[in-house]
């Protein structure tokens, strides 16, 4: 009989923030504490991938938080579906051990189509004028109910978006406690965002930062003693560090000054246009792919990325090798932002050109990774805020609306807090807690957080079938069903949605 776990992933968390975290740090009081490796880049959905897996990006395919899908020619961000994610799973590991595990996944990414027993994730409800209501995605369905019948609908603008905040964290906690009392999972996965918000608003080393920490400290405070009230084994890990940054770096505006990058105009506004571009970068936090369509241009590339002040590394084929990044999901050229810049995903040089979504809050539409849509637009943040008032207002009487909020130079400009890089300092690297000494140890890598989790469920691994350790191509699993998943991920909301 395995032992129960409870596996936290505390986005953002470090050993800097925990010294204002008790009630967390009081889980290795019994237990042990170790430095946790992570893998580049260091993005939610990358190092998730990597610990369910114990692969790198090269082998379970997930190379950002988004890539170019070369056999669909779109960039897509933050889709769902668990087929795009390559490898054996813990839990299918875990079955091998022990027939009839059961796992409770509550909001850890790539959740749709995955093979546990319950789900829950956030998703909209989509309406046919338009309108985009809160909510979430459960499976069962019937766990809807369950859940929203006791706690309220899901709330989904303070997920992502200006409103981000601790109500998300508080609902997410309590689910998980309810689905923990009402089913008792073998294993149950929370994913808790609530430091990813004023850490990037305002940077890690900022007072907003260490609040932000105490506050969420308190709302995991239940859900830590309902595990340790059952016995249950408490792991809890985080994928990257949050670091302050000052520079936004823009890739694609420099790709299309020197005509590489192309885009193409609808109603006075400009969209990327991949399918004739020589050349774009999908930009991720600190971290950036770049297409290149010729491979004969690649040097020139490379080398005129480099000069941009900003870059510290340009990847080429070796380097991304070097660092398990050598799928081909990935760009020709992946960059490494300096410590203290980040990258932008802005293409268009006249902000009269920009598309209208790129002042929402529209995680699914823009070709990159927008931190600014965490603040109201700062150049007029009274305004912004007017306006999404009448929006709401509009949104009530049931009237099309948009929520236009964003700011776009002042947006980015205004962003203090990154990550994508690997760690150079310890105490802004991610760490691991556990309530089990057994397994005590000094550093874990990111590769081995599955066979961890495994041997604190007293399950000893077995050699996986050949089928399950295939990794996604470029086709296959990451081109039908992304197109599936882009209905069911979670879609953009009125001042806020998921990330």
């Amino acid at each position: 009989m395995s032992k129960q776990l409870v596996v936290l992933d505390v986005v953002g968390l470090t050993p800097r923030l925990l010294a204002h975290m008790p009630r967390l740090r009081s889980v290795a009081d019994t237990g042990f504490r170790a430095e946790l490796g992570t893998v580049l880049p260091a993005v939610t959905c990358s190092v998730q991938s990597t610990f369910l897996t114990g692969e790198l990006p090269a082998g379970h395919g997930v190379v950002g938080n988004g890539w170019y899908f070369r056999e669909l020619g779109e960039v897509l961000l933050w889709r769902q579906h668990n087929a795009l994610v390559g490898g054996e799973k813990l839990w299918q590991a875990a079955r091998r051990a022990e027939p009839g595990y059961t796992v409770a996944n509550v909001c850890w990414w790539y959740a749709m189509g995955a093979d546990v027993d319950w789900t829950v994730t956030p998703r909209p409800v989509y309406y046919a004028d338009g309108r985009k209501e809160p909510d979430c995605y459960t499976d069962p369905p019937e766990l809807h109910d369950e859940l929203t019948g006791r706690l309220g609908t899901f709330p989904l603008f303070t997920y992502w978006g200006p409103g981000a905040g601790i109500p998300s964290s508080t609902w997410i906690c309590r689910a998980a406690e309810q689905i923990f009392a009402d089913h008792s999972p073998d294993l149950t996965l929370v994913y808790v965002p609530h430091l990813d918000y004023d850490l990037q608003r305002y940077g890690s080393s900022s007072p907003q930062a260490a609040a932000a920490a105490a506050e969420l400290d308190a709302v995991l405070g239940p859900l830590l003693d309902a595990a340790r009230a059952r016995g249950a084994t408490v792991v809890a890990l985080s994928e990257y560090g949050i670091t302050d940054v000052s520079r936004p770096v823009d890739v694609n505006r420099l790709l299309r000054a020197e005509g590489l990058l192309r885009v193409h105009t609808q109603d006075g506004m400009e969209y990327l246009d991949p399918w004739t571009s020589r050349a774009f970068a999908v930009a991720d936090h600190q971290v950036a792919h770049v297409y290149v369509r010729d491979p004969a241009d690649v040097p020139a590339v490379a080398k005129l990325c480099a000069g941009l002040p900003g870059v510290a590394e340009v990847l080429d084929a070796d380097g991304k090798a070097a660092h398990g990044l050598d799928h081909p999901r990935a760009g020709e050229l992946v960059l490494v932002a300096e410590p203290d810049a980040w990258f932008t995903y802005y293409y268009w040089l006249d902000d009269a050109r920009a598309p209208d979504f790129a002042r929402l809050v529209e995680i699914h539409r823009k070709p990159g990774y927008d931190p600014a849509e965490l603040f109201f637009d700062p150049a007029a943040p009274l305004a912004a805020k007017r306006r999404a008032a009448t929006a709401l207002a509009r949104k009530k009487l049931g009237m099309r609306y948009l929520m236009s909020v964003v700011g776009l130079d002042a947006g980015a400009r205004a962003v203090r807090g990154s990550h994508g890089r690997l760690p150079a300092d310890p105490a802004d690297a991610p760490v691991l807690l556990c309530s089990d000494p057994a397994a005590a140890r000094d550093r874990i890598a990111a590769t081995d957080v599955k066979a961890l989790l495994l041997e604190l469920a007293g399950l000893a691994p077995t050699a996986p079938s050949t089928t399950a350790t295939a990794p996604p191509g470029p086709g296959s699993a990451a081109g039908a069903p992304a197109g599936s998943a882009g209905a069911g991920a979670a879609g953009p909301g009125a001042a806020g949605e998921a990330p």
